[in-house]
């Protein structure tokens, strides 16, 4: 199963040192033991919310796997660590899970209609989203089907203070908006 798994720095986790390529351990339960990974990306944000001292990974969960139904979180026996993402990949893939998985129970870290950015990113859904952040903050945008609530389109761009500015709210078009 493709999921994510965010580590400290030099695929740390818990004091664990991962390897890249296969992992193995005798147990899996979600709550107490195991290699834990998200099925949405996003969700990784809960338990590694620092950008700047975390690193993200595309990971194969295999083996026995099992979930606590919290989030997307689980635990397998064996974790494939497949390739590093940067941060804005690990946004656009948090973008594709939604598109993907339209109707599933969003990540706490998607705001709804608008948001300013705060730890670093925004990530924001509804009809017309909007965001707004500081200097280096990622924005991203999911912009909804008013009828099905479907994704019709995703945008994501960093606030780099000279296409996107600081303080300056945006749509999912990323053009500057004017805020009540």
């Amino acid at each position: 199963m493709i999921a994510y798994k965010a580590f400290e720095p030099g695929l740390v986790c818990r004091g664990y040192q991962f390897s890249m390529g296969v992992n193995v351990t005798e147990k899996a339960n979600c709550r107490a033991n195991g290699f834990h990974s998200a099925e949405n990306p996003l969700d990784c944000l809960t338990y590694y919310s620092n950008l700047d001292k975390t690193e993200f990974y595309l990971v194969d969960a295999r083996g026995d796997i099992d979930e606590d139904g919290t989030d997307t979180k689980i635990a397998c026996t064996e974790l494939d660590i497949i390739k590093k993402l940067s941060r804005e990949e690990i946004f656009l893939h948090g973008l594709a899970y939604m598109v993907d998985h339209p109707f599933q129970k969003w990540s706490s870290h998607v705001r709804q209609d608008r948001a300013k950015a705060a730890n670093g990113y925004a990530v924001v859904r509804g009809m017309d989203p909007l965001a707004c952040g500081e200097l280096g903050d990622i924005l991203a945008f999911a912009k909804e089907n008013p009828k099905s609530g479907s994704v019709l389109q995703v945008a994501m761009a960093c606030v780099n203070g000279t296409k996107i500015l600081p303080g300056v709210w945006y749509g999912a078009d990323l053009t500057e908006r004017q805020v009540a």
